[in-house]
């Protein structure tokens, strides 16, 4: 872990020796003051992410949102005072990445009051940030429009500042590695920097501390095959590879060749492989589609799953099934699993043509949410459009009832969602949907709440509990980077890379993207017909031949 101490942004007397404090960002840490000279002895700490009024932290703030007064006494010696953050039961459990002892608590918090301290300068405190190593300068992006450059450092600063645990964690509530929050928090690390490590440990915990949900198993062979694509790290996928193999979950399928989750309770060695004896005692193997599902907290919530009617056999699981097994057939080939690869690679065939044949509405043009269900949600389409499993015929409609919903899931559909626009060569709808100003939106987090971090949802009115540090709300992030100026790896180590720029209706947009062997630079303008102005790739990668001529 590193540590950084930033000064503040601006100070205010606000009673007598009353001071607020805002240090412009919200960060994991805590403050150091200096003594005051003329009052020695007590001093109340208030610590807080979001205001209740200007100049005044919000102390009852409802959900998740951070708030702590301590009370600390300034010793006489000159010496700068670290305030100790007490532990909160929420996020110190059994199952909560613990902080090293060297390091101390932390908890995230923008602004800072201080009480009983008769004159407040800025050499006076600092806001102490823990994170991750992370190099600044790794990682640049601007465009025409100044709403997507912000929503990209609001994104660019939620990576940072949330790698304070040293693994990818959901947040400060739990603290708890899932895997599709890891999924969606190291797509966007990866744009940001070259450094791997995090996501290795990552995925590393969690084949061996899993959690409940169908989808989130499912995810793990994306986050592996991404990993190798960027780093060329191959020890896990080694080490591994039967256990990642399982994630797939082909032992849960039908005759159809759907699977069902409820099936598990059939096969005892894949419970105890994937931790449902014992490491989850009661907990069973459930589909998500996406958080939070109806009446989660209360009956009146409709929940982010744009009313899916969730059955026996699921559309957005099989989709993401599908996609499993064809990432899972990528890693057997590349470790010269050809048996494997190809009999994963007929494995992801047979699902596809199950989900195309029973969960295809032809009169209509859409999925429905599973075979025999008469609703099509939005999540049923975009999950097999972002898998690849929709045949050329069917995109258009597919992608047409996508754009009809708007933005209908959560923080962490939007991952997945506006990879499937891209997917379909859909930039307007994608872009517009990322810079809506509506209050489902990066901007209302940035602009109508005062966030500096993406939130756990869009506001607590879809989820009352919410954080406001929860990195799987960084979509925006990877999505500029890998699909609107396209450039992503294509085989492992970054050894090939694509670049297939869709800025839709930007002016221009230009970025620096961290690789292994170096930054790839590039700028593009927009329109009807978009350009490549300029582009440099550093040696060690070949480009994959496009419409630009690349």
């Amino acid at each position: 872990m590193e540590i950084e101490h930033l000064p503040p942004v601006t100070i205010e007397r606000i009673g007598d020796c009353h001071w607020f404090v805002d240090f412009g960002k919200a960060v994991f840490g805590t403050v150091e003051i200096a003594p005051s000279s003329t009052l020695p002895g007590k001093h109340r700490i208030h610590l807080g992410e979001k205001l209740e009024s200007p100049l005044r932290i919000d102390r009852h703030p409802a959900g998740s949102v951070r708030y702590a007064a301590i009370d600390v006494t300034a010793e006489s010696d000159g010496c700068r005072l670290r305030v100790p953050i007490p532990p909160d039961p929420r996020n110190t459990g059994p199952r909560a990445i613990r902080m090293p002892p060297h390091i101390g608590e932390v908890m995230p918090f923008r602004y800072c009051e201080i009480e009983k301290y008769a004159n407040l300068g800025f050499d006076d405190i600092r806001q102490v940030f823990v994170h991750a190593p992370f190099d600044d300068a790794a990682a640049t992006f601007a465009s025409s429009d100044p709403l997507l450059n912000e929503i990209w450092e609001l994104c660019r600063h939620t990576i940072k500042a949330t790698t304070f645990c040293g693994l990818y964690v959901d947040g400060d509530r739990e603290r708890i590695p899932y895997e599709g929050d890891a999924y969606i928090n190291q797509l966007s690390h990866f744009c940001l920097d070259a450094d791997y490590r995090m996501a290795h440990a990552t995925l590393e915990y969690l084949l061996f501390h899993p959690t409940w949900p169908t989808d989130w198993h499912l995810h793990v062979p994306m986050i592996a095959w991404d990993l190798l694509l960027h780093s060329g790290d191959d020890r896990i996928v080694r080490e591994h590879y039967d256990l990642i193999k399982l994630k797939t979950l082909g032992d849960l399928a039908d005759p159809s060749g759907l699977i069902a989750a409820e099936n598990l309770a059939h096969q005892p060695r894949l419970r105890e492989a994937l931790g449902f004896d014992g490491f989850f005692g009661s907990h069973e193997l459930k589909d998500l589609i996406d958080w939070p599902q109806s009446g989660f907290l209360s009956p009146e919530l409709p929940g982010e799953t744009d009313g899916y009617v969730i059955g026996r056999q699921n559309t957005a699981v099989n989709a993401l099934h599908y996609r499993a097994l064809a990432d899972m057939s990528r890693i057997a080939a590349y470790l010269g699993k050809t048996g494997d690869a190809e009999a994963l690679s007929r494995q992801a065939e047979r699902v596809a043509r199950a989900v195309n044949s029973l969960c295809f509405d032809p009169d209509l043009g859409i999925y429905r949410d599973g075979p025999g269900v008469n609703h099509g949600a939005q999540h049923a389409n975009f999950f097999p459009l972002m898998a690849g499993l929709v045949p050329a015929p069917r995109v258009a409609s597919v992608t047409d009832h996508i754009v009809s919903r708007g933005m209908a899931c959560s923080v962490y559909g939007a991952q997945h969602m506006l990879d499937a626009l891209y997917r379909a060569r859909r930039p307007r709808p994608a872009l517009a949907l990322m810079t809506s100003q509506g209050k489902r939106s990066w901007w209302h987090m940035i602009q109508e709440l005062g966030s500096t971090m993406t939130l756990e949802a869009w506001d607590a009115e879809y989820k009352p509990n919410l954080d406001w540090n929860h990195a799987w709300g960084t979509a925006p992030l990877n999505i500029i980077v890998r699909r609107l100026l396209g450039v992503r790896p294509s085989a492992p180590g970054f050894r090939r890379a694509i670049v297939d720029p869709q800025p839709g209706p930007l002016e221009w947009a230009r970025a620096r993207v961290p690789t292994p062997h170096g930054p790839i630079e590039i700028e593009v303008t927009g329109g009807e017909s978009p350009q490549i102005v300029h582009w440099s790739f550093p040696p060690g990668i070949e480009l994959e031949e496009n419409e630009f001529g690349l």
